[in-house]
């Protein structure tokens, strides 16, 4: 699936501009890829805000309590150790 590009004239402040290009240099982009991935993060950080306000009150306190409070479970084993 080839990614549809579109245009889009921006401006910026000249000292975010320079602070951009400098962070794009150093990061190995260019400053379209930088400011596009800084959006791209901005989309996602709010939709991951509205997701959990949209959840905010729908949990199960008493449900959450007999999952967290169960018998049963095994200790961790060796090997389980995230690297």
């Amino acid at each position: 699936m080839k990614t549809q590009l579109s245009t889009y004239p921006l401006r910026l402040p000249a000292s975010i501009k320079a602070e951009a290009e400098r962070l794009a240099a150093q990061d190995g982009t260019s400053l379209n890829q930088f400011v596009a991935s800084a959006v791209a993060e901005k989309i996602g950080a709010l939709r991951t805000a509205d997701y959990f306000s949209s959840r905010k009150g729908k949990g199960d306190r008493l449900a959450f309590r007999a999952f967290m409070t169960r018998d049963g479970g095994k200790p961790p084993q060796p090997g389980d150790e995230q690297e």
